[in-house]
């Protein structure tokens, strides 16, 4: 992943599990993660379903969100998001 994703030092992180889920679940689940989260702080998503590569960034479009880095390795996708204000 890039260093645009790298979290400022006290930011929050946070890593949900999506692998082997298909979609919508993955999504739902970084929604519930992002939920009371400050505006910066930052969660990886984990996830196989190849749909979560139009999927979050499409979400993160409607919530006000932005997606800061994407690895797939080994099967697994990661897609870092930062949680913006809304």
């Amino acid at each position: 992943m890039s260093d645009a994703g790298s979290p400022q030092p006290g930011a929050v992180r946070r890593e949900v599990d999506a692998k082997g889920l298909l979609c919508p679940l993955p999504v739902i689940r970084l929604q519930d993660a992002v939920v009371g989260l400050a505006a910066g702080a930052l969660v990886d998503l984990l996830a196989t379903d190849p749909g979560v590569l139009q999927d979050v960034p499409a979400w993160c479009a409607v919530h006000g969100h932005r997606v800061v880095a994407t690895r797939s390795a080994d099967g697994c996708i990661r897609i870092r998001v930062e949680v913006c204000d809304t």
